[in-house]
């Protein structure tokens, strides 16, 4: 158990968790269906099939596919932090046991190993 103010720490990680799940409403809301009805004539196999266009649009669909789960697996581990305060082993490393420094919390809310493990964990 650590002594740091786990309210505090509830509040940036509801509040980081509000944030991501905003963004992650607004990419499923830009990028709707599939690939090919976002081309619309330019993705068919018409004459006006623009390799450009194409290549643009398919980089911006993956760019928002890995920026989406990137910021689900962000709200997993914060829903894992947030578990932690409840349960009392919030600021606990599930490696060693030891303390996670305030300042790598503070930088990474949902940090669920000391940086030492973190490092070796690669």
């Amino acid at each position: 158990m650590t002594s740091i103010d786990t309210a505090e720490f509830q509040k940036l990680l509801e509040a980081e968790r509000d944030r991501l799940a905003h963004s992650l409403a607004f990419l499923e809301r830009e990028s709707p269906g599939a690939l090919e009805d976002e081309l619309g004539e330019i993705g068919g196999k018409g004459v006006d099939n623009h390799l450009g266009d194409m290549a643009t649009a398919t980089f911006d669909r993956e760019l928002d596919d890995g920026l989406g789960d990137g910021a689900r697996q962000t709200l997993g581990q914060i829903e894992a932090a947030l578990r932690r305060i409840d349960d009392g082993t919030y600021g606990t490393c599930q490696m060693c046991g030891q303390a996670i420094g305030e300042e790598r919390l503070r930088a990474l809310p949902w940090a669920a190993l000391c940086i030492d493990d973190q490092r070796r964990s690669g």
